[in-house]
């Protein structure tokens, strides 16, 4: 029987063909890829907030502070309301390590106080802007809405004065605080109606000397069949940090005016406490 002649050209042709498969494939998985000169490239993330927790509200505010501010907690004869009256509620929230907060409400002979303290740690959720950034755009936010008044030359110098007296006090030990809501619709009624209601010097203003940022409004609700209630707010930012105080009082006779200068000089004393105690 004769045999089938040998060709070397055959074998040549399936060599080639098996060779392209094979860089077809490689190919392939080069399209996969990143794309061309993009590979080991990263993209540059903001830098977080300084704080990655928020202090305990209810525990922030020591009980000198709360004797200074709520004048009728002394006068609480029941030991028991008394001390729920230092306790304090905490408000509403879904997370606490975003927001909290605590209210206090006490009655005396001669008025009702109300306080509030709010913390909001901010979190910004775009690579491309920091915590601190977020937090300065919230905190704009709510200085807009607050309407205050362009300053003023006495409103400056009062100011100025007012932080040293600030400092000074704000150098007596505090509750301790591990380093967030808006103001309420009487923090920030009208530039115009704040005004008239307080004394020259004492209008709602921006503040110096408070965290990085911090402003001031203070709002008497118009005058009629009850007694005029004067709110003071005291917001500053602190890195990530927001902090809102609001701090009310309400006369029980009708015709008296709550004191604008003693009711801010106590809410920006409290306002440096909480800012120490951040940054401890």
């Amino acid at each position: 029987m004769q045999r089938k002649a040998y060709v070397p050209g055959t074998a040549a042709l399936l060599v080639a063909l098996l060779a392209g498969c094979s860089s077809g494939s490689a190919d392939s998985g080069t399209t996969d890829d990143a794309n061309p000169g993009e590979a080991g490239t990263s993209t540059a993330v903001a830098q977080p907030g300084k704080y990655r927790t928020l202090p305990e509200p209810c525990g922030a505010v020591s009980q000198g502070t709360l004797d200074s501010l709520l004048p009728g907690i002394k006068q609480i004869t029941d030991a028991e309301q008394r001390e729920a009256a230092y306790a304090g509620e905490a408000t509403l929230t879904f997370d606490t390590d975003r927001k909290v907060g605590c209210r206090w409400k006490v009655e005396s002979t001669d008025a009702t106080d109300h306080l509030l303290v709010d913390f909001e740690r901010v979190v910004s959720y775009d690579n491309a802007v920091s915590d601190d950034n977020q937090a300065q755009t919230i905190f704009a936010t709510k200085e807009t809405a607050a309407d205050l008044p362009e300053p003023t030359a006495s409103a400056t110098a009062s100011d100025s004065a007012s932080d040293s007296a600030s400092a000074s006090d704000s150098a007596t030990p505090s509750t301790s605080a591990t380093p967030s809501s808006s103001a309420s619709s009487s923090s920030s009624a009208s530039a115009s109606a704040s005004v008239s209601a307080s004394p020259t010097g004492l209008e709602p203003r921006i503040l110096s000397g408070l965290g990085n940022d911090a402003f001031l409004d203070d709002a008497l609700s118009s005058s009629g069949s009850t007694a005029q209630q004067r709110t003071v707010t005291v917001v500053f930012r602190t890195s990530n940090v927001i902090v809102t105080i609001e701090y009310e009082e309400q006369p029980a006779t009708v015709g008296v005016v709550p004191d604008s200068q003693n009711m801010q000089d106590r809410a920006r004393k409290l306002a440096a406490q909480l800012a120490d105690s951040l940054n401890g």
